[in-house]
């Protein structure tokens, strides 16, 4: 069985952005949610501020990529993987 590369991509890229993105609007409903998460996102996202509006708007944005570059690298690997193994079976 191989994976789509595009399908798993777009996949964690809506899932990891999204979950940066509620994080970041719970956190300005509620300024003591999610603050060891977002300042976590801080430190990996360079220019991301917790706690403002472009910082929840930036955030998404990194997340998003990063998502969906490490599902299509998840996906790539899963499939050359199984590609090889496939191949010593027969």
């Amino acid at each position: 069985m191989r994976l789509n590369v595009k399908g798993l991509a777009i996949a964690l890229g809506i899932a990891w952005g999204g979950g940066v993105f509620l994080a970041g609007v719970a956190h300005a409903v509620w300024p003591s949610y999610a603050v060891t998460f977002l300042e976590f996102a801080a430190s990996i996202y360079p220019g991301y501020q917790v706690g403002s509006l472009g910082g929840i708007v930036l955030g998404t944005v990194y997340a998003a990529l990063d998502g969906a570059l490490s599902g299509a690298a998840v996906a790539w690997l899963y499939n050359a993987a199984s590609t090889r193994l496939a191949a010593r079976v027969v």
